[in-house]
């Protein structure tokens, strides 16, 4: 089959990636999709870092902005989305280039040739949860392992989210989440994809860009981002009500924490999610690894597409 090159960038929050994308969508009359989860939410621009119109260069961005914050999206309504827009874009002549550090959301889209996996169950997973509630993470994933002990096996009992995905699609389908993973898998992907991870040599110097990055969220109204979601009585997602940056403020917002206390949170935070991001994308093989630092300095982004571009036929 005809394959649709694409590529990807990849790697830990503040490391550099929009940048990197921006500059390849220039070279290579390429137009730009997300792989982020939490961008995808409408009203969740600051504390998500997404792009606005001026950073974005005049290069069309997809999937950001798609979903108000009280829908619960998952890997597979974004692996489904995703396919859509890349076809879309290759029809058009342009060049897909993916670009995000949700790992879970490109390896749902690189992995899965097939979208089956069932409707949500609302009900189904809200009496989970409370089942969790009531007698721990521990029991829940027991429950899975009755049924199910391979998807068991891969999920933390803690990733409840996960858990009780692999519960629903049990109890919706009548397959277990490994026999649907393994019939979505059999297919023949349709990219044709290089994938490249920015990867820092001083892991001190990123953490550094991420206190600054969380700063500047703050100088630009983050506060005020969070209290529109978080206080205006809207009903919001399991998923968008994990995105760090903003439940770390409802201490603020309950007189517990100050504002300094609430940054110091999200750095804190955000750090512990660049080392997960990190670890995930180790797991990358056959990466291109681009080093965005050299000898204590940051490379712009026209030096790191330069670099990229050798590895694009």
């Amino acid at each position: 089959m005809n394959k649709i090159k694409t590529i990807s960038i990849l790697g830990p929050t503040a490391s550099g990636k929009t940048g990197l994308a921006i500059e390849l969508a220039k070279r290579l009359d390429g137009e730009i999709i997300s792989c982020d989860s939490m961008q995808l939410y409408r009203g969740m621009d600051i504390g998500t870092a997404t792009p606005d119109m001026e950073e974005r260069a005049g290069i069309p961005h997809h999937l950001m902005d798609v979903v108000d914050p009280e829908y619960d999206f998952s890997a597979m309504e974004y692996a489904k989305l995703a396919s859509e827009a890349i076809a879309d874009v290759a029809s058009r002549g342009k060049f897909p280039i993916l670009c995000g550090g949700t790992g879970m959301y490109h390896d749902s889209l690189m992995k899965i040739s097939s979208f089956s996996e069932g409707e949500a169950d609302e009900a189904l997973r809200d009496e989970l949860y409370k089942y969790a509630q009531d007698n721990g993470n521990e029991a829940l994933h027991e429950m899975l392992a009755e049924f199910d002990p391979e998807a068991a096996a891969n999920i933390h009992p803690n990733n409840v989210k996960r858990v009780i995905r692999a519960i629903e699609i049990y109890k919706t389908t009548g397959k277990t989440k490994t026999e649907t993973d393994r019939e979505q898998i059999s297919g023949e992907i349709p990219y044709d994809n290089t994938a490249f991870i920015l990867d820092f040599a001083d892991r001190d110097l990123l953490y550094s860009r991420i206190e600054k990055r969380v700063d500047i969220m703050i100088d630009m109204g983050l506060e005020r981002e969070v209290r529109d979601i978080l206080c205006s009585g809207r009903s919001i997602s399991r998923t968008a009500s994990q995105a760090i940056g903003y439940k770390e403020f409802l201490p603020y917002f309950n007189g517990e924490k100050t504002l300094d206390e609430v940054a110091a949170d999200i750095k804190l935070a955000t750090r512990h999610y660049a080392k997960r991001q990190m670890i995930w994308f180790r797991r990358y093989k056959d990466a291109v690894r681009l080093v965005p630092d050299k000898c204590g300095e940051i490379l712009s982004s026209s030096s790191l597409a330069n670099e990229a571009l050798l590895y694009i036929v």
